[in-house]
């Protein structure tokens, strides 16, 4: 009998480690990234089109650039999100401006990034508004810009440049207008 409550016991103790561990993992699949009043759940990144780097760890690359994208975001909707309203995002699909191409050893051991007008950005997401716990807007989106070289400051040498104009400007057409 004592045999038996042991077994059960392990089985239970085992049962909620793998629970926790499952919960662990699915936050780090689907990391969050906030600011003022945006909040971006980044859905399974490493299933992503192309968000590969050339040139930094992966995984610091991905952070930055959630942060980065959540950071232009949230400077697009200051302007038009007013009080309790807030903007929260959940990206499906990200492909970055241009294509990651190995080098050979040319210049460097690293791939280098090719950013060419056959390139285009593209961001997929559903999206929702929210006043206060009310949801007063709804949608989802396949964002993708063949213009975006055309669009483009030649000043403007940011990181991701090109998917912040392309979040910004989804913005201030879609969303901004509704409000």
């Amino acid at each position: 009998m004592k045999i038996g409550y042991l077994f059960f016991a392990s089985v239970l103790s085992i049962m909620s480690a793998g629970c926790a561990v499952a919960t662990e993992d699915a936050a780090a699949a689907n990391p969050v990234t906030t600011s003022g009043k945006v909040k971006i759940e980044w859905q399974s990144p490493d299933k992503y089109t192309d968000i590969r780097t050339a040139t930094e760890v992966q995984k610091r690359y991905e952070q930055r650039m959630f942060e980065e994208l959540t950071k232009a975001l949230d400077k697009a909707s200051a302007k038009a999100l007013k009080g309790k309203e807030k903007l929260e995002l959940v990206v499906t699909d990200v492909d970055l401006a241009g294509d990651l191409r190995p080098t050979f050893g040319q210049a460097s051991t690293s791939d280098i990034r090719i950013v060419k007008d056959i390139y285009p950005p593209r961001i997929n997401f559903s999206y929702r508004v929210l006043d206060g716990d009310q949801v007063i807007m709804v949608g989802s989106e396949k964002l993708r810009d063949m213009r975006f070289m055309d669009r483009i400051s030649n000043i403007d040498n940011s990181s991701f440049r090109y998917e912040k104009a392309l979040l910004s400007d989804w913005f201030e057409n879609t969303v901004a207008p509704k409000l």
